[in-house]
């Protein structure tokens, strides 16, 4: 990430996520409403100093801007609910973000120079697209592989059981279900 136009609070912020960025689902509704009105303010205060700028640097800073602040708002979501679609969605929004700034960065090229930034951009916004897809699979084989695992290994609990009877029975039957979230 280049700090070229960059705010050491917009840094700080951005640090300060990524520590998060390990512990999801661990926000509660007030500081998450708090932290996505400061990153609002933030962001609309990195484009308010593209201002300064003219041409495509303008564009530039503003994609870059734009793009931080969508980042920071998916990652901030991820951090308050944890579940994987705000993870996947917060990927999603990092390489379409990279992707926007390649392509803007590419309008300062021209003939050949330009085609081939811009195909080197499309090039690493499919990668990224294709892996996060990919990832997406193999996360719900896994899950679906989980499942089947657990309900086999309840088959057999719930068998045992059955050579119990009476409370005693209810009481494995009732270990079994919860051991094995059935």
């Amino acid at each position: 990430m280049t700090t070229r136009n960059t705010s050491p609070r917009l840094l700080l912020a951005v640090i300060l996520a990524g520590m998060a960025g390990a512990a999801s689902a661990n926000l509660t509704k007030p500081v998450y409403s708090a932290a996505k009105d400061e990153v609002k303010a933030m962001f609309k205060t990195e484009r308010d100093g593209c201002d300064k700028l003219s041409g495509n640097a303008k564009d530039v800073c503003v994609e870059r801007a734009k793009g931080q602040e969508k980042v920071a708002l998916a990652h901030l979501e991820y951090q308050y609910t944890g579940t994987t679609k705000d993870r996947n969605d917060y990927l999603e929004a990092r390489y379409e973000a990279k992707y926007k700034l390649a392509k803007e960065m590419c309008d300062d090229k021209s003939g050949n120079g330009k085609d081939v930034c811009m195909a080197d951009a499309k090039a690493a916004h499919d990668k990224a697209k294709a892996d996060l897809k990919a990832n997406k699979a193999i996360a719900e084989a896994q899950n679906d592989q989980m499942e089947a695992k657990l309900k086999a290994d309840y088959k057999a609990a719930n068998e045992r059981c059955d050579s119990l009877s009476g409370d005693a029975k209810d009481s494995c039957q009732a270990s079994a279900k919860a051991r094995y979230f059935q």
